[in-house]
């Protein structure tokens, strides 16, 4: 294997991380990010949803590609790649569906035996609201499209599902994505993230993480694209593991296989632990943000060639890979506002000695006049390791302390569940 360039797409903490990662390979030259970021080297001026773009310049410098963001997938990227007999690692238009729809995705766990919390579809707002007072438990709301991880709504009341139900469906908060929802019911348990890198047929388990959807401390407040992330995650023994990967994940893959779509690129199963057992809440269809940072940063092995196995096939000629025995923490730096309204453009002040196994993570930022400015409601993901929890928190903190901006905020309690 000679050494190869990587395009890596999107612009977000997960790419940048990526792209970080990758570049360590000895097997890699140049890792190009489209369009990247304020903290990603190679940028490339084409934006994510550009195919044509993406794939002429993959083209131009035989890269193999990478996509980080979900709505390229599901608008078909890698099939358009596909038919000019290029390089991608991510799953085409049709296997996406297990993240795009949320409908598709129900459906597909009920045929095929996964568990799952029971639910019901909806096109009609009054059918939707009635059957919300019919049933003698809470619920949860989730538009069928992609809504950027905010079309999820877990209701603490008949009257909040009502709520969110008008607002997705008769306001179209979410656009054509609210059109339809699935009202299911809300489990309660422990929330973790199981991620696997796929070749179609073989699933290698990534380790495992516990992501911080709500913007508050105690996980209160609206959901967001996720507030922090730590690696690994006590809620998933070796027992449950072996559990997830055969029922959930490998199931998962033989299926979409046995269906005509064979899933290719990280599958992303979230899962709450209920009563011992994995339901699965969500399928997503590319690695985690920001599961993804601390994941990375215990990586002890070559992720390009695993991405590239994956994309010839031909994972299971590797060994399993090996992980960093000490857990890793991402907290996110948000602007004030986030996941509503907030400014760009502040100067935002770096630390410059960062220590070892500690990484900041460009997210929303941009480079204006050389100095790196927010650009985003997720602006950094201030990333550590440490020899345990305790530490890795202790130092993530620390680092995130030392960045100075107007509108920075964060939550001060990331990993409080294991700790």
């Amino acid at each position: 294997m000679g050494v190869a360039d990587v395009l890596v797409v999107g612009s977000g903490g997960r790419e940048h991380a990526l792209s970080w990662k990758i570049s360590q390979s000895p097997l890699v030259g140049r890792v190009y990010a489209a369009p990247g970021n304020g903290g990603t080297s190679n940028n490339v001026p084409i934006q994510a949803d550009d195919m044509e773009g993406l794939a002429n310049f993959a083209q131009e410098h035989d890269c193999l590609t990478v996509v980080g963001p979900e709505a390229p997938l599901a608008a078909g990227m890698a099939d358009v790649f596909a038919d000019r007999n290029l390089r991608l690692f991510g799953p085409s238009r049709a296997a996406a569906q297990l993240e795009s729809s949320k409908v598709w995705a129900k459906e597909f766990m009920e045929r095929n035996g996964i568990r799952t919390a029971r639910f019901g579809v909806f096109e009609d707002a009054a059918e939707a609201i009635e059957h919300v007072g019919s049933v003698d438990y809470d619920v949860v709301v989730k538009a069928d499209g992609l809504a950027a991880g905010k079309g999820v709504v877990v209701c603490d009341s008949p009257g909040q599902a009502r709520s969110a139900i008008s607002s997705m469906m008769v306001e179209g908060r979410f656009g054509g994505a609210g059109r339809r929802v699935v009202i299911e019911e809300r489990l309660s348990g422990v929330e973790a993230s199981y991620i696997a890198i796929c070749d179609g047929r073989t699933a290698v388990p990534m380790a495992t993480s516990q992501d911080h959807k709500r913007i508050y401390d105690g996980d209160r407040g609206p959901n967001t694209g996720g507030m922090g992330a730590y690696s690994p995650t006590p809620a998933i023994t070796e027992d449950l593991a072996g559990a997830i990967q055969a029922e959930v994940i490998e199931r998962t893959v033989g299926a979409m296989s046995g269906e005509g779509t064979p899933f290719r690129g990280f599958l992303y199963a979230g899962i709450i632990i209920q009563d011992g057992e994995p339901f699965v809440l969500e399928f997503n269809v590319r690695m985690g943000d920001p599961e993804c940072q601390p994941v990375v940063m215990r990586m002890d092995f070559d992720l390009y060639r695993y991405m590239e196995a994956a994309v010839s096939g031909t994972l299971d000629g590797l060994p399993p890979p090996r992980w960093k025995s000490g857990p890793a923490v991402c907290v996110v730096l948000a602007s004030k506002g986030y996941p509503g309204g907030y400014g760009r453009g502040q100067r935002i002040l770096l630390p410059g000695d960062r220590g070892p196994d500690a990484q900041i993570f460009h997210a929303g930022t941009a480079i204006r006049d050389g100095q790196v400015v927010s650009n985003g409601g997720r602006v950094l993901g201030v990333t550590a390791a440490g020899a345990d929890l305790k530490s890795a928190v202790s130092r993530a903190y620390g680092l995130a302390d030392r960045v100075d901006w107007t509108d920075k905020y964060c939550r001060r309690d990331i990993a409080h569940r294991a700790l």
